[in-house]
């Protein structure tokens, strides 16, 4: 009588082999030769190379490369003029005159940044003046139009429906309206030709206020309940708490306020009589001759008076960017 020695499915093995080096942690389970098999087709099935689905071509995705287009026209719509004014600032005027849109000045020339710096015209005088006034004003603004906006968004008085009712009405009427009453109030103060008659009378702002007081209605009240239940007043509650919570809206409004007063023409040309204490704006309408001019020139101070105002929104594009995003969230 023969005997025979029981030998292990080879199944097993490959099984196991394969399992482990299709899955990458080498274990499997010894459960006879079903499992094994099973094991083993896992394994030829994970290792043989499969063609990936292809991807279908969906209408979303339409949509989105269709945005993309828009967004890439409307970049450029923005952009090509800007880069326009850099490129013509480094053009001579025979450059600007026979090739007044090229994008490669022939030759390229700095006498017009040369002739700004030369002392002709006190441009770094204008500049310096405007920045000392929207500078003066934005802060002004930021404290008038935060304290009202926080009295009329969280505090309780007779009347606070119409105050808040007129200070809306005021941003119907246009700002030219009230040149000739603020002339005469700053002829009065004794401010002409001085940097307070482009300071003070815009420093209460309606817009301000209805921004500032639109961003605190949304601003949670418990935090408010909470500070009150530990003895803070409306002051404290204020400066140590809603302040800190509306710094992106106070960001957004300091530069809204800062470029408000930096792009202003009409006002300083009223109130600012010496050639030396006028602001950018104003100067550089003066670079303009009556018969000829010097368009290099021109765009060059044009460059000069938008670096400033990039580097400002370089530095508060995140604040921005967070009140945006917080407008629409509310506590």
């Amino acid at each position: 009588m023969s005997t025979s020695t029981p030998t292990r499915p080879r199944g097993g093995d490959d099984g196991v082999e394969g399992a482990g080096n299709a899955n990458g942690n080498g274990s499997a389970s010894g459960n006879g030769g079903a499992s094994s098999g099973s094991g083993s087709g896992r394994g030829r099935a994970d290792a043989s190379p499969t063609a990936a689905p292809k991807r279908r071509f969906r209408p979303r995705t339409v949509r989105e490369a269709i945005l993309y287009v828009v967004l890439v026209v409307v970049s450029l719509i923005i952009v090509l003029p800007l880069l326009w004014v850099l490129i013509t600032s480094f053009k001579t005027d025979g450059d600007v005159i026979t090739n007044p849109y090229g994008f490669i000045p022939n030759p390229f020339s700095t006498e017009a940044y040369a002739t700004l710096s030369s002392g002709q015209q006190p441009i770094f005088r204008w500049l310096l003046n405007s920045f000392l006034a929207a500078t003066l004003q934005t802060i002004l603004i930021l404290v008038t139009a935060s304290a009202a906006a926080y009295a009329l968004a969280r505090l309780e008085f007779r009347g606070k429906k119409l105050v808040f009712g007129l200070i809306i009405a005021t941003l119907l009427v246009p700002p030219v309206i009230f040149l000739i009453p603020n002339y005469l109030i700053v002829q009065n103060l004794g401010w002409l030709d001085t940097i307070w008659a482009i300071s003070i009378p815009g420093a209460a702002s309606a817009f301000g206020v209805f921004f500032l007081r639109q961003f605190f209605v949304g601003l949670p009240m418990e935090i408010e309940e909470a500070a009150r239940i530990d003895g803070a007043g409306d002051l404290r509650i204020f400066l140590q708490i809603i302040v800190p919570l509306s710094r992106p809206a106070l960001a957004t409004l300091a530069v809204l306020s800062f470029l408000a007063n930096w792009n202003d023409f009409l006002w300083p040309i009223y109130v600012l009589l010496s050639p030396e204490n006028l602001t950018l704006q104003p100067g550089l309408s003066q670079l303009q001759g009556a018969y000829s001019t010097h368009f290099s020139i021109v765009m060059a101070g044009a460059v000069i008076a938008s670096v400033p105002v990039l580097i400002l929104f370089a530095l508060a594009q995140r604040q921005i960017v967070d009140s945006v995003a917080s407008s629409g969230v509310k506590g």
